[in-house]
């Protein structure tokens, strides 16, 4: 028997008991603590998410328990409008947005809070693997108690990096099982004293008849089976379903109901798919007279009631890796008798006969363990008793009792800390970043693909599309999604921007037709090494970072032909795009021997052109600077880290440094090689046009540089050339156009050009992109990203099997 459960076992058989003492008048004592003033840091109600109601109901809690204790709430929106919060939400956060973040913080920090109690799940939080929260924890001056809602056995890179600095930045870390707390230091290296294990609490029902309730939703003289919870495909409903018809023939009189509104996240991605795919089983199964769908998201006195009619309930999850299941607490703390799949939260929970384990995704046994109980009725009745029982120290006032003392600990290892000012210099301060927007882009986009070309800020259709811009657009929204932005908008522009590569490659050929006019035909001319080596790193990067399974599917059956004419292309540019994409794919999938042969071969046809052609006063690999110039460089420093090839990596370093130093004007700012005429060995500079693509170039390979040296120098270049973008350039004019969302199309000698063209628009919105991948890991880690991570997958709680009620 678990820790917890064995403890809490002793407890209500009156092994230890600890009443709540009682006055002569017969009311409940009010409990005090040294705890004046606690914050909340989660998502609230009446947004409908399991970390919602359980913060609200802890909260309530102990409002309840203690009332001259202060409780408030900063709620966390994943919508631009918010909710219509109650009165003890004082502050919001945007979910998306690092400086809402930091402004909460300066909040909390105002308020004078005794102790800050974090929801936390990755999905609740902005930010690669939720992130985001750690740039409010930096910030706190008040110690933090944070509560686990998951806790993975096998975390991504991503994850593991946000659990280990949750440890640092948390005074205490609070999980809801023995399971939780034994991952936490076996897998994450937490140290045993600093966790609290404090079960997931529960509404205070009386034991009684299932039937005293059932009048009340017309199923009198029934047998009611329950499942409830957010409604997604991880839990398993079909299993139950498809049990059913063996369970009828013994017990016609029977019902089962599935309570529960469908999961916010999947309605907004899928609809009512999976609701009416589960209403179509019912009735192919013929059991339409023995199902009830409820889609609603009840409240807690219209679910006690639910609950309170139940017979038997089932939770029939897929996910093996669950350590906490509010829907099970809650009705196996009210006296149910419960059929379950094993996932962690339940083997503990049902241990020693307190209900019936079935195996994952088999609809016999389930079939099997409904008729054993319902034909047992002393069986279930004693299961009923015991979960009750062992439920008493799970009601949510003893809870509240538990975090109080959790906060108490947390504020004594805390007491002497020196709050500091929160004013912060500029030095301090983070610099900002404008916000995305999507406005131009989606002027651009049609239904075929994205236009090459605007007169000012208008499509112009004469020029129809090019490979070249989809691929580079398709790239922005894989940064987008990574980024966190909308998925629904990033979804629907990846799709168009797919879609036409799909289109465009020839498959007996390898290659990719680069221009395709308005009228959908596409032009003879046109084709080229570098849109095959731009496609090549959109698939590659689709594979590595894409959470879309049938984008990924799509891109893996390309990449592979793609790369091999890739191979037979002569462009340095064409290879470099390649090796991007390479080390993309090879985030996912390292094993291919084909592709790891093929970014050994493209990186050494760099390191030869570079022997080649470099001298002592010009270290590149061609005798003319040209366009996207930094991405030789790039490609070089990302392979050559990964790969050990120590001669790429520092050729790379040194061709970027001496880029960097050429490109820098004598104030300080970013001036690119001009396209009027570029920049060949021994002859003059071209100081104008200047364009967006070597702003974006130089962002980027700067970047990496950054996160393979973390030497703040090249940090300090990639926002020089960023900044370009925002007017710190040769004509202190802005090249970005905050008005519409687009990027003119680069700085003449006198004037910016007006026109907002693809691919302007596209290098300032991948630029913005890299930006703020990079300032968001900073905020949370204070050191940059190790570019070898695989993929973040922000797990949402469909996803990892967390749904609560």
């Amino acid at each position: 028997m678990s820790l917890l459960v064995n403890g809490l076992l002793s407890k209500s058989l009156g092994i230890r008991q600890k009443a709540r003492p009682v006055r002569e008048n017969g009311f409940q004592e009010e409990r005090h603590s040294e705890i004046r003033k606690v914050a909340f840091v989660a998502d609230y109600v009446p947004r409908r998410c399991g970390i919602a109601t359980f913060t609200n109901d802890l909260r309530g809690a102990l409002a309840d328990q203690y009332p001259g204790s202060e409780c408030v709430v900063a709620a966390v929106n994943d919508v631009d409008t918010g909710y219509e919060y109650p009165a003890e939400v004082r502050f919001e956060i945007d979910e998306q947005d690092p400086e809402s973040y930091r402004r909460a913080a300066d909040f909390l920090n105002f308020g004078n809070f005794d102790a800050i109690s974090i929801q936390h799940e990755f999905g609740i939080f902005g930010g690669p693997a939720g992130s985001h929260i750690l740039a409010l924890m930096r910030y706190l001056d008040t110690p933090v108690v944070t509560t686990l809602h998951t806790v993975l056995r096998e975390p991504n890179a991503r994850q593991l990096r946000v659990i280990n600095q949750l440890d640092e930045l948390s005074a205490r870390l609070v999980v809801m099982s023995e399971t939780g707390k034994q991952m936490l230091q076996e897998v994450y290296g937490v140290r045993k004293e600093k966790i609290d294990l404090i079960a997931h609490g529960i509404p205070d029902m009386p034991f009684v008849d299932p039937n005293f309730y059932k009048d009340k939703f017309g199923v009198e003289g029934k047998y009611v089976l329950l499942t409830f919870g957010l409604l997604s495909p991880n839990k398993g409903i079909e299993y139950v379903l498809r049990a059913l018809p063996d369970v009828i023939r013994q017990f016609p009189n029977l019902v089962y109901i599935v309570l529960g509104a469908t999961h916010p996240s999947l309605l907004r991605s899928e609809g009512e798919s999976y609701r009416i795919g589960l209403e179509r089983l019912t009735h192919d199964l013929g059991i339409k007279r023995h199902v009830i769908f409820h889609n609603r998201f009840v409240e807690l006195s219209e679910l006690k009631e639910f609950i309170g009619a139940t017979d038997l309930y089932v939770t029939p999850y897929l996910n093996p890796a669950q350590t906490t299941s509010g829907t099970l607490a809650y009705a196996f703390g009210c006296g149910k008798a419960v059929i379950s799949t094993p996932y962690w939260h339940a083997e503990e929970l049902l241990a020693e006969d307190r209900g019936l384990l079935v195996p994952f995704g088999e609809h016999q046994p389930i079939a099997n363990g409904i008729l054993e109980i319902l034909s047992d009725e002393t069986r279930r009745h004693a299961m009923r008793k015991r979960a009750y029982m062992l439920g008493r120290e799970m009601i949510w006032s003893e809870v509240a009792q538990q975090y109080m003392s959790s906060f108490e600990k947390a504020r004594r290892t805390r007491k002497d800390a020196v709050r500091r000012l929160i004013v912060r210099t500029l030095e301090e301060q983070q610099r900002q970043l404008p916000p995305i927007r999507l406005d131009h882009l989606r002027r651009l986009t049609d239904f075929t693909g994205i236009f090459q070309h605007a007169t000012y800020s208008l499509p112009n259709y004469a020029e129809g599309y090019c490979t070249d811009d989809c691929a580079r657009a398709f790239l922005a929204t894989l940064l987008l999604e990574d980024l966190g932005h909308d998925p629904r908008d990033v979804l629907r522009l990846g799709s168009i921007y797919a879609a036409f590569l799909n289109h465009a490659f020839d498959r007996e050929r390898g290659r990719f037709r680069n221009f395709m006019a308005y009228d959908r035909h596409w032009q003879p001319e046109g084709e080229s090494d570098d849109c095959q080596g731009r496609a090549v790193w959109a698939l590659g990067m689709c594979l590595g970072r894409s959470r879309q399974q049938n984008l990924r599917m799509w891109a893996a059956g390309i990449f592979g032909p793609a790369l091999s004419e890739l191979m037979n292309t002569t462009s340095p540019r064409a290879w470099a795009f390649g090796l991007l994409g390479i080390h993309e794919y090879l985030r996912q999938l390292s094993g291919d021997r084909h592709v790891n042969m093929a970014r050994e071969d493209l990186a050494n046809r760099l390191v030869d052109l570079f022997h080649r052609s470099s001298r002592p006063d010009w270290p590149w690999f061609e005798d003319i600077l040209s366009y996207d110039n930094a991405v030789l460089s790039h490609a070089l420093i990302l392979s050559g880290r990964w790969t050990d090839h120590e001669q790429a990596f520092d050729i790379g370093i040194r061709s970027l440094r001496w880029l960097a130093e050429l490109q820098r004007a004598p104030s300080g700012h970013f001036r690119p090689i001009g396209s009027a005429g570029f920049y060949r060995y021994g002859g003059n500079r071209a100081e104008f046009d200047q364009q967006p693509i070597e702003a974006y170039g130089m962002t980027a390979a700067s970047l990496e540089a950054y996160r393979c040296t973390n030497e703040s120098w090249w940090l300090d270049q990639a926002w020089s050339a960023f900044e370009w973008f925002l007017g710190r350039n040769d004509l202190s004019q802005p090249v970005y156009d905050a008005g519409t969302g687009g990027c003119r199309d680069g700085l003449h000698v006198d004037r910016a050009n007006q026109n907002q063209g693809a691919e302007s628009t596209i290098a300032f919105l991948l630029a913005r992109a890299e930006m703020g991948l990079i300032e968001s890991t900073l905020s949370a880690f204070r050191q940059p990203e190790d570019p070898g991570l695989p993929a973040a997958v922000v797990t949402t709680h469909f996803e990892a099997g967390t749904v609560k009620i």
